[in-house]
């Protein structure tokens, strides 16, 4: 996995790049999937192998996470990010209030799915590539 790539693209999602463009330059630098942890504020990135690369969320106070988890307001936020309606750091914000703890992306597989401290998620398919 090409490290410089992930640490560029974690800046670019803070900078509101869309999801798209960031899983396309991921998927090239050889992450196939990526844990987004709210508690701890990390995301570990894998590769194809046992290769793993751990970084911090860069969100200065971060909010507590619900302790119920809402996959409606879940829901709500991710379509509010898909229309370019909030940002990334915004988006973390409201699903961490809607109770997510944590989120996996799976890029090969080409969903993520977010999940509740008490093991309630939804699963989010990407959505058709515009080619």
């Amino acid at each position: 996995m090409n490290t410089d790539v992930i640490v560029e693209c974690m800046k670019l999602s803070f900078a509101n790049t869309p999801f798209p463009r960031i899983a396309q330059r991921l998927a090239g630098a050889g992450v196939r999937a990526y844990t987004a942890d709210l508690v701890q504020l990390r995301k570990t990135y894998y590769g194809s192998g046992r290769e793993s690369y751990d970084e911090q969320l860069p969100l200065a106070n971060g909010p507590t996470i619900a302790p119920r988890f809402d996959p409606a307001d879940v829901a709500a936020s991710l379509r509010a990010i898909q229309n370019g309606e909030i940002g990334y750091e915004q988006f973390l914000r409201r699903i961490m209030a809607a109770g997510c703890a944590h989120y996996e992306v799976f890029l090969d597989g080409r969903k993520a799915v977010y999940f509740g401290r008490d093991g309630d998620f939804h699963t989010e398919h990407f959505p058709p590539s515009k080619n």
